[in-house]
């Protein structure tokens, strides 16, 4: 352990190093996709990246957010009227027509099985009124869950405007999406037959990764002339969910086979490279602080979180904590009070900050709240809030010298 001190005098840094974590650097993921990122679903841990907070058309991978406030709605048992404009969608479609009366839920199967765009129009018409309105709480559904640099013009991912996202956005995007109810069931659908008031419809699941990559569980393809053959993967094996991005990873028939070699050495990188570190464990003793004013000479204080985090083989003797209290803290003192806070590191980026806390109290002793303490518990006159004692100027015995 070594202590060093900051350029605040008033703070002292305890540094610990990671001692488990292996030394060799594994090679990088080679893609052809001009954004793409790793994710570890857990912590939002980015694991690799490339020009991953790049503004990029994201086409069909949209749907990803429309499946998400649909299902948030709670409204998939509602009968939604197809219009004329959802009807005019253009290919890829389920081929609906003016005035067919279908199942919201149903309709979800066919947006992210079939990638349907005038199932995209319909959801979004009943759902928000008017596509710009129903694309308006996109974005700010995006803004909420961090996504700053994603803008929803369409509900389809249709090229049109100002639409775009990032690979880090469209990972934190599904990242909350696979936590909401029903969207990896939904994504993991292999085969959906339904019938609307017209016809009956049947559809089978475009995510090829689902069948060739151990562990996939999701999520969305896309292509428009614009953003080129994109795909959002997910894989869960053992404790790490991964989510990989890959954005325009070539066009015609030798980028549709590529964005599926560019996400598995995304996810084979992440699955080959990185396990889950315990760094620290709740209600670790992390040191002790002296107290002033107390017969208590010293506090214990704990870390109250444990941290995990996935390291990769190469970052071995890159993490380390910082742990952020005060010379001394004076008395009084209750158990479980803040004392200061640890920082955790990898290398130079700042990763997480927990709180320390006292493990046990420290009354004030001093000279007044002795005199305080011998009137109430004597004579039982006055409560502490009353006492106003007036006391001369000497040093107090309590206090350390």
């Amino acid at each position: 352990m070594k202590k060093i001190m900051k350029l605040n005098i008033f703070f002292l840094a305890v540094v610990f190093f990671a001692s488990s974590v292996y030394a060799n650097q594994p090679e990088m993921p080679k893609v052809h996709a001009l954004g793409a990122v790793l994710m570890d679903a857990e912590t939002g841990r980015v694991l690799w990246g490339k020009n991953e907070h790049e503004p990029l058309a994201m086409a069909s991978t949209t749907k990803i957010m429309t499946a998400v406030l649909a299902l948030e709605s709670g409204r998939m048992d509602e009968t939604v009227t197809v219009s004329s404009k959802a009807a005019a969608a253009p290919k890829v479609k389920m081929h609906l027509t003016a005035g067919e009366k279908v199942r919201l839920g149903d309709l979800m199967l066919a947006l992210m099985l079939e990638s349907s765009n005038d199932a995209a129009v319909a959801i979004a018409e009943h759902l928000g009124g008017t596509v710009a309105d129903f694309c308006a709480q996109m974005t700010e559904k995006a803004r909420q869950l961090g996504a700053y640099n994603t803008v929803f013009e369409t509900p389809s991912g249709l090229d049109a405007g100002d639409h775009h996202s990032t690979p880090y956005d469209l990972a934190l995007i599904t990242r909350y999406a696979l936590t909401v109810p029903g969207f990896i069931q939904l994504t993991n659908t292999a085969h959906a037959s339904f019938n609307s008031d017209k016809r009956g419809y049947s559809f089978n699941n475009r995510n090829r990764l689902l069948n060739e990559f151990s562990g996939a569980n999701g999520v969305k393809t896309g292509f428009t002339n614009k953003a080129g053959h994109c795909f959002v993967g997910a894989a869960k094996r053992g404790d790490m969910q991964l989510i990989s991005v890959v954005l325009a990873s070539g066009w015609g028939a030798q980028g549709k086979a590529q964005k599926w070699v560019d996400t598995k050495s995304v996810l084979n990188f992440g699955f080959d490279n990185f396990e889950f570190v315990t760094i620290i464990e709740a209600e670790t003793v992390a040191g002790n602080i002296p107290v002033t004013r107390s017969r208590t000479p010293s506090v214990e204080f704990i870390f109250e979180d444990t941290v995990k985090i996935p390291l990769g083989t190469h970052e071995k003797n890159s993490v380390c904590v910082e742990l952020y209290v005060p010379p001394s803290f004076q008395a009084p003192l209750e158990q479980g009070e803040p004392l200061g806070t640890a920082r955790v590191f990898i290398g130079t980026d700042f990763y997480q900050e927990i709180p320390l806390l006292a493990t046990s109290s420290a009354d004030r002793h001093d000279l007044k709240t002795s005199l305080e303490k011998i009137l109430n518990n004597y004579f039982g006159l006055i409560t502490e809030s009353e006492v106003n004692i007036i006391l001369p100027e000497f040093a107090d015995p309590f206090s350390p010298s």
